[in-house]
């Protein structure tokens, strides 16, 4: 009997949902995109610029017998279901799919869900849709943008200063990186002073700060000023004013991808792409105890909308645990390029408490999980309100205020206090016209500082609030920036663990030469432009080929401008001459990373390793090159021996032994429980054994008689 096929992104999901289905389906992975722009034609952009942008499209080397697997399963099949991710990203790779294995794109089965629940399957299922070309020819126009900038930038840049690369949305981070850099170098601190009164009521002290000076706010720009009204502040201060009020302050709303990433930065100390990793593993499915199930919805939103069932059933469960004093109401608050499609990421069952399912998750789901449940549970939850008492002081024409607070009504504190700690500020009762002597007043030194840099949670929300790419790019954003050598992220201090982006001189250099020759296009401004028109174009509303003529008319000029009139860098002199021809030596950024060669390449190709590191090489040494990055792996000296290292460290950290280990040696024989080839393995303290070579999965070890004594 013909089984339907469901095809889905990933393989841990293909598990979880198979199971949900029944015998009836047989649910398998395209293990994500299984096709991409090919790298032919015109400058090896795979589009056809000159015939209305059409595409070439290339399945993927490793990605082929995943195809020929799907080709088979699918002219067996019943019926064919796509199940990919539920974005633009998701509904290209659907499209794709039904092109390579010959469905029809007007009637295959298209089904999406957000959370990988048995109902939420179950659902989707029962009515499935058809693939979305409006979605697809959005992710196709954001795809050859990034294909068509980055391709042409990199290599105008690569020919003329050497950087490697340049995109549409990671040159516009990196010229946020570098305008606040130049921010920093331009300002200049200005001194401004402060004034403090300490005052005493039985046992308890407390603080109040000069407010106003003759009814004006006060400005002391030094101390001289500082320390005139010091002196002024010597007479009895007088209880003038005291004003009680109350303040309510409302929970935060359910995390979107963004949000989700900025909080696990500041209270996790995630990563972006760490975060990222964790949540697609909770969206695809965790094994509680036998039972596979997504502990969170689809972790690429931007909506901040909760589904009207889930809101029920939450506010349910915070009236029976809490009360019904605590039951607040669901709050939206989406942007209007926001794709309301998705709800805001939230658990699947509210009911799966962090607590109850701790024993099945590792201790880094756990904390994001945790994060997760508490912000969306918060989120549902009755305000907090507070008790503000401020108190003005006056002496001599001059007012001091004091204020404090105390909790009345803990709300959706009571769950998210973890992550936002309150605490009272008490002052002690006093009455209007109440004096008080003696009291120390003091002066305080300050000096105005410079804007922060951008750590990785601030970076995003400027992204964020300004447009700039989507939520789910910005881990790989972050982590180009890096991997070119354009920014690091870096300690504050010592003793402090947040990490800031600081720009290198590379990244300095690459947004200048961007800002002077790319100004109108590598931009803040065009770059949102661009973000809302490819939303106009998932929406039906406007044309993609008539969009893309319209950049490229637009582009294509400037490179060529940029191709005339950008001067071409000179090349770094090392100080030293070539052995081989007595030409100057200087260093050069390959496709293997920094090295040294001679000037006059390619008539005279001496090459060496950069000096630091060719203490270490072995002339006899074969050339090693890095599987992480591209770039030349040298030999360096630690505590247990030389080893492989990438030369592109700190950017990659890839090391290896010096040493391969020996293959496994073929015996001839097979294995007694598998059927698979035995083979002799060396263990690690270094004896021989016999075992199958299916090791993990088959653990065999054949066991050498005994001799006779």
């Amino acid at each position: 009997m013909k089984k339907n096929l469901v095809i889905v992104e990933s393989p841990s999901k293909s598990k979880t949902i198979e199971k949900y289905l029944g015998k009836d389906y047989k649910v398998v992975s395209s293990k994500g995109h299984i096709c991409d722009l090919a790298t032919s034609g015109k400058e090896g952009l795979g589009i056809d610029v000159d015939h209305d942008f059409e595409p070439t499209y290339k399945i993927s080397k490793e990605k082929k017998d995943v195809v020929k697997e799907l080709k088979e399963l699918t002219k067996k099949a019943k019926d064919v279901y796509l199940a990919s991710d539920p974005d633009r990203e998701g509904e290209a790779i659907a499209w794709h799919l039904a092109r390579v294995l010959d469905l029809d794109i007007d009637t295959t089965k298209r089904i999406v869900f957000h959370e990988v629940t048995k109902p939420a399957i179950l659902e989707a299922m029962e009515h499935p849709k058809h693939i979305d070309m409006d979605l697809v020819r959005s992710q196709e126009t954001r795809r050859m943008l990034d294909r068509i900038i980055g391709f042409k930038l990199s290599k105008l840049l690569q020919n003329k200063i050497r950087s490697k690369s340049a995109g549409r949305v990671q040159s516009v981070a990196l010229k946020l990186i570098v305008e606040r850099e130049n921010e920093i170098k331009a300002f200049k601190s200005e001194e401004y002073w402060s004034v403090h009164a300490n005052l005493k009521k039985g046992t308890q002290s407390f603080e109040a700060t000069l407010s106003k000076v003759d009814g004006k706010k006060p400005k002391l720009k030094n101390e001289q000023q500082a320390s005139e009204i010091v002196e002024r502040s010597k007479g009895d201060f007088i209880a003038t004013s005291i004003t009680k009020r109350s303040k309510k302050k409302q929970p935060k709303l359910p995390f979107t991808t963004s949000t989700m990433q900025q909080e696990a930065s500041t209270k996790l100390g995630f990563g972006a792409r760490k975060t990222m990793s964790i949540a697609q593993k909770m969206y695809e499915g965790i094994d509680l105890g036998g039972q596979m199930q997504g502990l969170i919805t689809y972790m690429r939103s931007d909506s901040t909308r909760l589904s009207d069932l889930f809101v029920k059933d939450t506010l349910a469960y915070i009236q029976d645990e809490y009360g019904k004093e605590y039951v607040g109401k669901a709050h939206t608050k989406n942007k209007a390029n926001t794709q309301d499609a998705h709800e805001a990421i939230r658990p699947t069952d509210i009911k799966n408490t962090p607590e109850s399912i701790k024993q099945y998750l590792t201790n880094d789901q756990y904390r994001l999980y945790s994060l997760i449940y508490a912000r969306t549970l918060a989120s549902l939850m009755k305000e907090a309100s507070f008790n503000v008492t401020t108190i003005t002081f006056e002496v001599d024409g001059l007012q001091y205020s004091a204020s404090g607070q105390t909790m009345a009504f803990d709300g959706y504190t009571k769950v998210y206090k973890k992550y936002e700690k309150q605490t009272d500020e008490l002052l002690p009762e006093i009455e209007e016209n109440e004096v008080f002597h003696d009291v120390v007043v003091e002066p305080k030194q300050h000096f105005t500082e410079p804007p922060a840099r951008y750590t990785e949670a601030r970076l995003i929300k400027e992204l964020e609030e300004k447009s700039i790419g989507r939520p789910s790019t910005y881990a790989t954003i972050i982590d180009t920036l890096q991997k070119r050598g354009y920014a690091t992220l870096e300690k504050t201090s010592e003793t402090s663990k947040t990490k800031v982006f600081v720009p290198t001189k590379q990244g300095m250099l690459t947004d200048e030469k961007l800002g002077q020759y790319f100004s109108d296009v590598i931009n803040v401004e065009y770059t949102a432009d661009m973000e809302k028109t490819l939303d106009e174009i998932a929406e039906g509303k406007q044309d993609s080929i008539a969009y893309m003529h319209q950049f490229y008319d637009k582009f294509a000029p400037i490179v060529e401008d940029a191709y005339s009139k950008m001067p071409k860098m000179e090349l770094e002199k090392v100080g030293r001459t070539c052995p081989s021809c007595g030409g100057d030596l200087v260093y050069r950024n390959g496709r293997y990373g920094k090295f040294i060669s001679c000037i006059n390449f390619p008539s005279c190709r001496y090459t060496e390793n950069d000096e630091a590191e060719q203490e270490n090489a072995d002339p006899n040494q074969e050339e090693k090159i890095c599987p992480n990055c591209g770039s030349k792996m040298i030999i360096k000296k630690g505590r247990y021996g030389p080893f492989w290292a990438c030369s592109n460290y700190p950017e990659c950290k890839t090391i290896q032994p010096l040493k391969e280990k020996a293959k496994p040696e073929p015996t001839g024989e097979m294995c007694p429980e598998c059927g698979h080839e035995l083979v002799k393995r060396k263990s690690r303290y270094g004896t021989t054994f016999i075992g199958c070579s299916n090791y993990p999965k088959c653990r065999y070890i054949k066991k050498e008689p005994k001799e006779k004594k």
